[in-house]
Order: C-alpha cells, then sequence, then structure tokens
C-alpha cells in the first residue's frame, strides 16, 4: 500500500518539476527575444558581425561641445571615454538632453563612426529631480 502512494507523489512531483521547467524556459525565451541591450562605441568599433541593416541601440556620454543644432537635424558625439561615435537624429530631444549627459539612441548604424537614430532616450542618475518639481521645493523652503 505504501509503495503505490510513494510512487504516485514522485510521477506527481517529477511532472510538477517539468513543466515548471518548461515554463521558466518560455518565459526566458520570449523575454530574450524582447530585451534590447544598448552598445558602446568600443563595442561598435570591435564587433566585426555587426550589420548596418539590424536595428540597435548605442549608448555613451554626450560628448562635451560637440552638439549641433541645424533646424529639425541634431548632431553630436557619444564616447565611452575610449571611442566615439557621431549620431544625427531629426527630431525633438528629450528634455535630460545635454552634454557631459549619458544617452541612448536607437536606430541603424551607417558606418562604423556615423549612426542615425530614430529615438533619442536620455539616462539619468538616482538623483535626478524634475526642473518643475525642483523649483517648487525651492520656493516651499524659502
Amino acid at each position: 500500500m505504501l509503495q503505490k502512494k510513494v510512487k504516485k507523489r514522485a510521477s506527481l512531483l517529477a511532472t510538477l518539476l517539468l513543466v515548471s521547467i518548461l515554463a521558466i524556459f518560455f518565459i526566458l525565451q520570449t523575454l530574450n527575444k524582447n530585451i534590447l541591450y544598448f552598445k558602446s562605441p568600443t563595442d561598435i568599433k570591435n564587433d566585426q558581425d555587426i550589420h548596418s541593416k539590424k536595428k540597435i541601440r548605442v549608448g555613451g556620454m554626450v560628448k562635451k561641445n560637440s552638439v549641433e543644432i541645424k533646424e529639425q537635424e541634431i548632431k553630436f558625439v557619444i564616447t565611452d571615454f575610449k571611442n566615439e561615435l557621431m549620431i544625427s537624429y531629426s527630431g525633438t530631444v528629450p528634455n535630460l538632453f545635454s552634454e557631459e549627459k549619458g544617452v541612448v539612441a536607437e536606430g541603424k548604424l551607417q558606418d562604423k563612426s556615423f549612426f542615425i537614430a530614430d529615438r533619442i532616450l536620455a539616462k539619468h542618475d538616482e538623483n535626478y529631480m524634475p526642473p518643475e518639481l525642483q523649483s517648487i521645493m525651492n520656493n516651499n523652503d524659502k
């Protein structure tokens, strides 16, 4: 009598374990397909298999005195302090975009030194506070 219960529990536990492993595998596969990592200028320079037709993200710091604004187009250089990459973008940039700040650009690589962005994402640190909120807090302190 005890043997049947043990076998039943063992098969139930094995089935539950198998289903859990399969569920975790499929969840990780789905997440892996949807995650976009960004590459630094050094990664792009060193990568031999980079394709100009594939949409990628590049990230780094906006180099000081590199921002050029002409009508609707903005050009700037990002750096990882080893290599640099020229970015061209048509459209409005986020409010957090400025020189010597982190930025991620999404688009296509023209060549290993020029990138055409479709979208600009500005990065900020954990101490960031929107200017509107900062001015309200400064007025409250007075």
